[in-house]
């Protein structure tokens, strides 16, 4: 049984470095530039023997509802609602702020356990921040030094004196479920690489949500989950770091992504912004479906299209989310108009989904699923040694490739050798000189007879060594 910590504290003070030592990885973005974190960030954490869930917060501000600021507020009363405990961090460096003492009022009011950090300890003239941090009246602060990794045992022992040893270490795991669950992965047979394996949805799918800023993202995760968990505006680039979202669609387990709006490069001059987009490209490498959310009202600008092309290089399984539809007025149109773009594009995916969506309405989120779903099972597809040579035989019997300086090529042999993208080897003759008009061919008939649309297909050329090559020159 796990307990949850809300790290809380105005902004600047060292929250998500904290929270990046807790987690034991750079997860959050961190810079010298006050405000970086926007929403809550929940990650499972470790403080030596002590096993958690750690929430990183939004710098509290004193602000008005309606602004950016305000909402980042809400986001961090929630996570104060949320929390087991409270570590409130100020900074003890600079002293104790105006702010300090507003939101340790706020904090006291909570009724909730806390501990006091006197984060940046080590810094020359912290003593006389930690001595003013008396005066807050959560008992006594805890210095540390998030960045170096200093005061940490303090810190557990502060914990399990505010929740109690009980409530710190919870219940022991059961042994027998774990026992169970290496017995299934054992006994699982992957040792046929012939084999067409039934689609397994029990697992988790890792779901990211990319697309240019103001595209609707977040809002889109909100209206997916059905709940105000990522903050959402007017403002463009609203979203710094990529957040994810655990949620359940139909008994399927998902873990969602919320990724910064990415710019074309020549725009991006802010430090910042060059690592929340560095972020959302590490959220598209580790996921295996990408939601590339596009602004109905102005659809496939150049930059959509250069997301899309690198989703399609790093093989991951696109799907096109059409956002805004409420706005447009003479939908039938358009839809025909998209339909064709979207396949004068995008030819490298042929077939891919795409599913016209409104976030601020909710409608067709149950259609855009499906084609998640749908797509992901088409990424996940394995066809049989035998089907794919019987489709060679047909294929080169029909359109056998072309001969290159006076010699046909042959193609002998055709496997699939994995999947995540589907990846094919074909074995020829010559390699190098199989024309790709001819490969491009090839992936578009394997498309086409086994109903692989939509997602990146991979063939790789390669050729059988003679195994009299090397006798022949020896004797020269």
């Amino acid at each position: 049984m796990s307990f949850k910590v809300a790290i809380i504290g105005r902004p600047n003070v060292g929250k998500s470095t904290l929270f990046n030592r807790l987690v034991g990885r750079k997860l959050a973005l961190v810079d010298d530039t006050p405000g970086v974190t926007r929403d809550r960030r929940v990650h499972a954490a470790k403080l030596y023997d002590l096993h958690f869930d750690v929430i990183d917060t939004a710098g509290f501000e004193d602000a008005a509802a309606s602004t950016l600021p305000g909402r980042m507020r809400a986001q961090t009363e929630i996570a104060i609602r949320e929390a087991d405990l409270i570590f409130f961090t100020i900074d003890a460096k600079s002293g104790l702020l105006p702010d300090d003492r507003t939101f340790a009022e706020i904090v006291r009011k909570s009724g909730k356990p806390v501990v006091l950090v006197a984060n940046k300890a080590e810094a020359k003239g912290a003593q006389g921040g930690m001595l003013e941090a008396w005066e807050l009246g959560l008992g006594e602060p805890i210095p540390v030094s998030a960045e170096h990794g200093q005061g940490m045992p303090d810190l557990r022992d502060a914990v399990i004196k505010a929740l109690g040893k009980d409530r710190a270490f919870g219940e022991e795991e059961d042994e027998a479920e774990d026992v169970a669950a290496s017995e299934v992965l054992i006994g699982e047979d992957i040792t046929d690489p012939d084999a067409e394996p039934a689609y397994d949805d029990t697992k988790p799918m890792r779901i990211a949500v990319v697309g240019r800023p103001n595209a609707g993202k977040s809002t889109l995760i909100n209206a997916l989950i059905g709940e105000e968990r990522l903050l959402t505006g007017p403002e463009a680039g609203i979203t710094r770091d990529s957040i994810s979202v655990d949620w359940d669609w139909h008994g399927r387990r998902l873990k969602l992504f919320d990724t910064a709006g990415m710019r074309r490069k020549a725009r991006i001059h802010e430090k910042l912004e060059v690592m929340s987009v560095q972020d959302g490209l590490r959220a598209i490498r580790f996921a295996e479906i990408v939601i590339i959310v596009l602004d109905a009202t102005i659809p496939f600008e150049k930059q959509d299209l250069q997301i899309a092309d690198l989703i399609i290089r790093e093989g991951r399984a696109p799907v096109i989310a059409f956002n805004k539809w409420d706005l447009i007025d003479n939908p039938q149109e358009l839809l025909t108009e998209l339909r064709e773009k979207t396949t004068r594009l995008l030819p490298q995916v042929r077939g891919i989904q795409a599913v016209t969506v409104s976030a601020e309405t909710g409608r067709s989120l149950d259609k855009l699923m499906d084609a998640v779903i749908k797509t992901h099972k088409v990424w996940n597809s394995r066809v049989s040694t035998g089907k794919l040579n019987r489709w060679l035989e047909s294929i080169l019997a029909h359109h056998p490739p072309p001969a290159v300086a006076g010699r046909r090529l042959k193609v002998k042999y055709v496997t699939q050798a994995k999947t995540r993208p589907p990846g094919f080897v074909v074995q020829c003759s010559r390699p190098d000189a199989m024309p790709q008009s001819y490969v491009r061919y090839l992936s578009n008939s394997l498309r086409e007879a086994f109903d692989m649309p939509g997602v990146p297909i991979r063939i790789a050329l390669r050729t059988s060594d003679n195994p009299f090559a090397g006798r022949a020159n020896k004797r020269k």
